[in-house]
């Protein structure tokens, strides 16, 4: 497994975030972002989770609720990862694809986009 520490893999995500665009970073409402080491032992090689109501899917109802939560997971990223340039380009694929789950964009379509 490729070797990185949990505060260099956190600046990749808040890089991957950065490089978001403005305008859509506008459009994000109640949500946040989180690295966590492992993911759920039911899915160990899952790369990142977005738990929350899309963005398409809020309504007048949609008020006093908790933040929608996107984790990121290190340490698949890292056993599938060869190269520091890899983890850099597979977080910043993560990153994008747990927001666009925000938006309401399904894995049918992110898979299309090249985002799978």
């Amino acid at each position: 497994m490729l070797e990185m520490t949990r505060e260099e893999f956190e600046e990749l995500v808040a890089e991957a975030l950065d490089r978001i665009p403005p305008e859509l970073t506008r459009l994000m409402d109640n949500v946040a972002v989180f690295v966590e080491d492992e993911p759920p032992s039911d899915d160990p090689e899952l790369l990142g989770l977005y738990e929350g109501t899309p963005l398409t899917d809020r309504g007048e109802w949609y008020a006093g609720v908790l933040p929608d939560r996107i984790t990121i997971y290190r340490n698949p990223t890292l056993r599938m990862c060869e190269s520091r340039e890899d983890v850099v380009a597979e977080t910043e694929i993560t990153v994008v694809h747990e927001i666009a789950h925000h938006f309401g964009i399904d894995d049918a379509r992110l898979h299309a986009l090249g985002y799978g």
